[in-house]
Parts: structure tokens; C-alpha cells; sequence
């Protein structure tokens, strides 16, 4: 079976799946406390490999510190709709926790 393609829909699920994995394992699923989430808005206009990408993407950087408070840090990137994607459900997190 071929990998889909980086920007097609089905790619964006998977990354986004992966996302969420490495948020789960890092924080919640090991009872650790999140630290930091910072965010920041990227474009890349070329790299050694690709003459031309142009394609804005979104760096995110967790800090989380385990039980015994060391802090580590989890870097990974999206693009765009994944970030969006992924707001929305913090969003619907944040909605959740307001209720209860």
C-alpha cells in the first residue's frame, strides 16, 4: 500500500492521530502535568531537498513535567488545517470541562 500523499485528507487524519498519540503519551496517559504549549506560525521556502515548498505550517513545543517534576520537552509541526483541526478539539475539550 503506497502512503497517501502529505496534504491529502487522509494524511492530515493520520497526522493529526499521531498528534494527539504523542500528547496522550506524554501527558496524560503517564499522569504527568503540561507544563507549556507553545505555538508559532512558520513558512518554508525551500529546503535542500524541495526548491520550492511554500507551505505554511504551524511548530508546536509542549513542556511536560513527570511525576518527579522533570520537565521535558516535545516538539512536532502541522500544517495549517491540521492546527485548525486540532484547536477545535481543545475547544470542545474546554467546553467538556466547563460543563462537569
Amino acid at each position: 500500500m503506497k502512503a497517501p500523499l502529505p496534504h491529502s485528507p487522509l494524511a492530515q487524519r493520520m497526522q493529526i492521530r499521531d498528534c494527539w498519540a504523542l500528547i496522550r503519551r506524554h501527558l496524560f496517559e503517564a499522569r504527568n502535568t503540561l507544563v507549556d504549549f507553545q505555538w508559532k506560525l512558520g513558512m518554508a521556502v525551500s529546503s535542500d531537498i524541495c526548491r520550492s515548498l511554500k507551505y505554511p505550517y504551524v511548530a508546536v513545543m509542549l513542556k511536560v513535567a513527570d511525576h518527579s517534576g522533570q520537565v521535558k520537552t516535545k516538539c512536532f509541526e502541522m500544517t495549517i488545517p491540521q492546527f485548525q483541526n486540532f484547536y477545535r478539539q481543545f475547544k470542545e475539550i474546554a467546553a467538556v470541562i466547563e460543563t462537569v
